[in-house]
Order: C-alpha cells, then sequence, then structure tokens
C-alpha cells in the first residue's frame, strides 16, 4: 500500500481530508475486501448497530465515544453515511478506513443515499467538488458504495436492512441472489431494501401487507408482512433505519421490528435525539440514546460550512411560526406550476427573500425535505 493506513485513521479521526490519490487507493483496497461478502452477511452478537449517520462528522465521533471504538466494539452500519450533513466526506472516509483496518469488527450496509443519483441531489456530489476541486473522489466513493451489503443476519436471528421488505423477497436466499454490484435500481427488490418502510394500520393488512410508498420508491409494509418474513426464514427481529424517530429509536409490530436513528437534531436544526442499538451475547437488545454533540465541538476551529437552499428551507419549514410556513406554501401552490423544477441543482442562500429565477431550485428542495 502507497501509504500507511493506521496514519490515515488518525488524520481522519481529526477531521483532515486525506489526498486525492489516497482516497483512489482506499477505495480499491476496500472493494478487494467488500467483494469477498455475500449479499446477506453473518455477524454474531454481541454488535452495536448503528442507523441513519448523514455527515454529521462528530455525531459519528459521539457514537465511538459513548459506544467504544474499533476493534474494541463489533459494529454494523446502516447506511445513509453521506448527504445532509456537512461533513459526509470526512464520515465515509473514516469508516472506510476502519472497515479495512477491521473488516471482520465493522460491517457496512448500503442505504438508499448510497447512490450515484441521490448524491447528485442531496449534497454528497457538490461537497466533493468543493472539497477536492472536481468530482473523481465522489467517483471513487460511488463506485464502491456498489460493493456495499445489502443485509445483516445477527447470530440467525436478528435480521438487519437499510429499509425494508420488499413483495419480491420471501427469503434469505432470495436476497443473496441479488447482483447488487450496480447502481440502485429505480425499482425491484434492491431497491425495496433500501427504501422501504414500516407501518402501523390494520387497513394495510387487511389489503395484503403492501402498498406504494409515497417516498416514490419502495413499498410501506405491515405487521403481518413483517411476522410471515421471520416465521419463513425462523428471526426473530428486524432492525433497520431510515427513518427519523423523534425519540432516536421505535419499536413496531409487538416488537418484531425496530428503526435506530443515529444522527441527533438531525440537519443541525431538528433537536431529534439519535441512538445505536446494543444487541448483547444472549440477544438482549438495548437502545443507547444520545444527543447531539455541543455547537462549539462540532465546529472546533470556528467555522461553519455555508448552507444551503434546502438547509435555509427546511429552518423554514420547522420553524414554529405557522403563518410563515402557510405562506410558503401558498407561495410554492401559485408559482411552482409555471416553473420548471431544476431536479439536481442546489444554490445557495443567505436570507428568506429569493429570486423569482431562484424560486425552481427552491421548490424542488421543498419537495425533497418533505418525501426523503
Amino acid at each position: 500500500m502507497a501509504w500507511d493506513l493506521e496514519e490515515c485513521i488518525s488524520r481522519a479521526q481529526k477531521r483532515e481530508l486525506l489526498p486525492e490519490n489516497y482516497i483512489k487507493e482506499l477505495c480499491a483496497k476496500a472493494k478487494e475486501v467488500l467483494v469477498q461478502e455475500g449479499n446477506v452477511r453473518e455477524v454474531q452478537a454481541p454488535v452495536t448497530i448503528v442507523g441513519d449517520v448523514h455527515g454529521q462528522f462528530y455525531d459519528l465521533l459521539e457514537i465511538f465515544r459513548i459506544g467504544g471504538f474499533c476493534p474494541n466494539t463489533n459494529y454494523v452500519f446502516l447506511g445513509d453515511y453521506v448527504d445532509r450533513g456537512y461533513y459526509s466526506v470526512e464520515t465515509i472516509t473514516l469508516l472506510m478506513c476502519l472497515k479495512l483496518r477491521y473488516p471482520d469488527r465493522v460491517t457496512l450496509v448500503r442505504g438508499n443515499h448510497e447512490s450515484r443519483t441521490v448524491t447528485q441531489t442531496y449534497g454528497f456530489y457538490t461537497e466533493c467538488l468543493e472539497k477536492y476541486g472536481s468530482a473523481n473522489v465522489w467517483s471513487y466513493f460511488t463506485d464502491l458504495f456498489d460493493y456495499l451489503v445489502l443485509a445483516v443476519v445477527i447470530s440467525d436471528s436478528i435480521l438487519c436492512v437499510h429499509g425494508g421488505l420488499s413483495p419480491s423477497l420471501h427469503t434469505l436466499d432470495q436476497i443473496r441472489v441479488i447482483d447488487r454490484f450496480r447502481e440502485i435500481p429505480h425499482d425491484g427488490p434492491m431497491a425495496d431494501l433500501v427504501w422501504s418502510d414500516p407501518f402501523q394500520s390494520s387497513k394495510l393488512d387487511d389489503s395484503g401487507g403492501f402498498a406504494i410508498s409515497p417516498r416514490g420508491a419502495g413499498y410501506v409494509f405491515g405487521e403481518d408482512i413483517t411476522r410471515r418474513f421471520l416465521e419463513i426464514n425462523s428471526l426473530g427481529h428486524i432492525c433497520r433505519a431510515h427513518q427519523l424517530c423523534m425519540e432516536g429509536y421505535q419499536i413496531l409490530f409487538d416488537d418484531m421490528l425496530s428503526t435506530v436513528w443515529s444522527a441527533p437534531n438531525y440537519c443541525y436544526r431538528v433537536g431529534n435525539m439519535a441512538s445505536v442499538l446494543e444487541v448483547g451475547p444472549n440477544l438482549e437488545r438495548f437502545f443507547n440514546v444520545f444527543s447531539a454533540c455541543p455547537e462549539d465541538q462540532r465546529h472546533p476551529d470556528g467555522t461553519k460550512p455555508k448552507e444551503t437552499y434546502e438547509s435555509w428551507l427546511q429552518d423554514l419549514l420547522l420553524d414554529e411560526n405557522d403563518k410563515k410556513r402557510q405562506d410558503f406554501q401558498k407561495t410554492f401552490d401559485s408559482v411552482s406550476q409555471t416553473l420548471a423544477l431544476d431536479v439536481n441543482d442546489v444554490g445557495l442562500v443567505s436570507e428568506f427573500s429569493v429570486s423569482k429565477a431562484s424560486l425552481d431550485r427552491v421548490f424542488k428542495a421543498y419537495l425533497k425535505i418533505c418525501i426523503y
């Protein structure tokens, strides 16, 4: 190896950007490790399960502080490492360094944001351009994302996926034969694993257990589907991420399924708690809940990254002033029909007033926040 991995880990822990040629080497070596792992990786308890991180680097460090650093703790990460947060590059760099150093103690599952299409819209692509001056680093990482596993089974009992179940998948063996080494498709079983959500509704169970997801990809599924999948595969529980939980976690369907969310104060403004799920040697489950690290620790160098339209709009939509939200909704309703919406472009804004020429991007950001 042309570089020292221990040095890279040390630098990555300090949020130092590694040179582009180091990232290229890192991703090439990580592919060699990941290609040897099956779609469904077997992991033995005890293990700590981590949900969405979304580029919140200092909250990732907090996870290691409360849960233990590798290799002392065995980790399963459930995807969505990038986008939204300020430090997606640094977050995925550290995780890949740890995967390469401790391949049997770090498992990285693919989330819906480990995708070329999604990262071009939600921040990672732009962040790579700003920090490296080209899209090369983005290409190295998104090519690597194609190698991430789709699911984990802990001690033959707990299934871990990013999103949820699929009407096309009834057994673990069906997951094992998916061709995962590609971009996440728009539909089909691979897409369902990273996009689907559980949903509590007697009507959903009465109608067969699956319904089209409002996200535009994947499905929502109910208790009957969950129970059936567990019974067919002799499993006891499903753990997944993908959905914000204000308390840091959620338990559904008579303890058959749980959601773990690991990005506290999501997007630096939601105010939610976060958690990791600690699975003990006897498969006992404990949600270790934590809050966001203090602001002075989040930006220790005294600088704060620029806000995007999306982050500005998130502030607006979460503002307690209902009239402000209602006024924006009226503007959205009246203008959105006449503007060609730009799907990929996200600009910068410093105040609440925006020009008409910018509204196409603002309205698209509005839709993205509501749906994704």
